[in-house]
């Protein structure tokens, strides 16, 4: 990793910026890839999952049979394992519903929300170098208790045809209502468009490589809502003299792991901490299946010293980390100067792999500085607020000559007559 020691303000900027990648020549290929599946459905996707994913499918559509095994085989610990994980993020998403209240805003005009449920949505879940099956459990859970009708998931097969089990397991457990064999472009453009086999949806989430990010922001151009615009997964992490270096060193391989285009940083006070994390990394990244990948993403990954906590968290402000790990004993007192975040992990034992699978929140967060301006999935991201208000003839009166003032001013006759003829009802 690299240390840059107690940089200047100006110096910031090139910290916490992420990488540029030239994707013009990706986001062709991206569009080639979902004309053709708007254009011919069904047998575009399967010649993508034979060309892609090198497996030939005789039908898209996961059959009970097909769940029913995968709950066979991925044993007992693991299934209750999913329940919990399930049960926590039900817990954490159920506590959020909405209800709105009416509110008369002057005499005789009420106003009010009411919260409606995304009718169709789809979830699409990577099943390449690591099946996210905590993923499903993290979107669909939420779109469940949101009351979404229809819940479709894609996710890609392995080159047998079959789709990951523990995928499959969650999916069940989770309440999903269809799910198809279909990864990466090819997925994203079935759920947006619609297929013989995949129903189309309104609004999609999910994360994914280069290319599925790319074609969800394609789509979102023209026919169909996305959760978020991603990038890269990150974490950031902020120690002191109080931190325990083993317990920081595992975070930030947590996310090394992920791939090459992670970001990984860490924010600290303490020179000594720094050289005491720098040594423990080393140690643990050779014990590590993963080790390539990881190594790999810490040549481009910082630990910055800075003079104090104010100053950490500022540069953590400035950055809007997707994960941010306080790992200090004073975690209660940054926790509150923390402005741009996708989640946060408070305490030494608050690792962020908690978040990832069982602690309840959600996993699937802004990256790439978008924290600055988004949050993550949560049960609003499936509903609509629809605004009613109901007028009396009181209400007429108490804002008939405002409107009619406004409309007038904005030179729009029309709204102005709206208005004026049911003021002048009330004259007769």
């Amino acid at each position: 990793m690299n240390i840059i020691k107690y940089p200047k303000r100006e110096e910031w900027k090139s910290i916490v910026e992420r990488p540029h990648l030239d994707v013009s020549q990706l986001n062709d290929t991206v569009s080639q890839v979902l004309n053709d599946i708007k254009t011919r459905g069904d047998v575009a996707v399967k010649e993508y999952e034979l060309k892609f994913d090198h497996v030939a499918l005789e039908s898209l559509a996961v059959t009970e049979a097909e769940i029913d095994e995968a709950f066979a085989s991925i044993g007992d610990e693991l299934l209750q394992a999913i329940k919990l994980a399930h049960s926590n993020i039900y817990k954490f998403h159920d506590a959020q519903r909405f209800e709105g209240e009416k509110i008369e805003t002057c005499k005789g005009v009420t106003c009010w929300q009411k919260s409606v449920a995304i009718e169709k949505v789809g979830l699409y879940i990577p099943g390449g170098t690591a099946p996210l099956f905590s993923t499903v459990l993290m979107l669909a859970t939420p779109a469940k208790i949101a009351g979404c009708r229809e819940i479709v998931l894609c996710t890609p097969p392995n080159k047998e045809g079959k789709v990951n089990p523990a995928i499959l397991a969650a999916a069940r457990v989770a309440g999903v209502s269809k799910i198809f064999k279909a990864g990466g472009v090819q997925a994203i453009g079935a759920m947006a468009y619609g297929t013989e086999s995949v129903p189309k949806v309104y609004k999609i989430f999910g994360p994914g490589n280069q290319y599925v990010m790319a074609a969800k922001q394609q789509v979102s151009l023209h026919d169909v809502a996305i959760d978020m615009p991603a990038g890269p997964s990150e974490i950031c992490v902020i120690a002191d003299e109080t931190s325990n270096p083993v317990f920081v060193a595992a975070d930030l391989l947590s996310q090394a792991e992920h791939g090459i285009d992670s970001q990984v940083i860490m924010i600290t006070t303490s020179e000594e901490m720094a050289k005491q994390v720098e040594k423990e990394v080393d140690a643990q990244l050779d014990t590590l299946p993963r080790k390539e990948l990881a190594k790999k993403t810490l040549e481009n990954s910082k630990i910055v010293v800075v003079n104090d906590k104010e100053e950490a968290m500022a540069l953590s402000n400035a950055y809007a980390p997707e994960h941010l790990v306080i790992g200090t004993d004073d975690f209660e007192e940054l926790a509150k100067k923390v402005i741009n975040a996708g989640s946060v992990f408070l305490g030494k034992y608050a690792c962020e792999s908690a978040g990832d699978y069982a602690s309840g929140t959600n996993h699937t967060l802004p990256t790439h500085g978008y924290a600055l301006a988004y949050n993550g999935v949560n049960l609003d991201s499936y509903n609509r607020k629809i605004t009613f208000q109901h007028l009396t003839k009181e209400g007429i009166k108490s804002i008939g000559n405002a409107v009619e003032l406004m409309a007038e001013a904005e030179q729009l006759d029309a709204h102005k007559r709206a208005m004026s003829f049911r003021v002048r009802s009330l004259e007769l």
